[in-house]
């Protein structure tokens, strides 16, 4: 169940990362109270994920799953653009998330 957690919280940093780009510098309401509430929800669903995955794993699991939903999203969104090498290290990312799974 850890591990559920450990993933939608990292499902939950990707929204906040990119609510937080959408405030325009927290300006904007919508966007700013979305950062604000994913913000809360990710960092709890972290907390209670190292009660059994270590922190150092937890960490990385959290920010590489942030990290690709938040570049993903982008991609989908048009707001960068896909390429090759961009594709290939966040094929790399999921590979290494899926590998601390494996190993812890």
């Amino acid at each position: 169940m850890a591990w559920v957690i450990l993933i939608l919280s990292g499902v939950f940093e990707a929204v906040w990362a990119t609510a937080l780009a959408e405030s325009r510098g927290l300006k904007r309401p919508v966007p700013t109270v979305v950062f604000l509430v994913a913000l809360v929800v990710s960092m709890t669903g972290l907390a209670v994920a190292m009660n059994a995955v270590p922190t150092g794993t937890a960490y990385a699991v959290w920010v590489g799953v942030g990290a690709l939903l938040t570049v993903a999203g982008a991609i989908i969104r048009g707001k960068e653009r896909a390429s090759t090498a961009k594709l290939l290290l966040l094929a790399g990312l999921i590979a290494c998330v899926a590998g601390l799974k494996a190993v812890s």
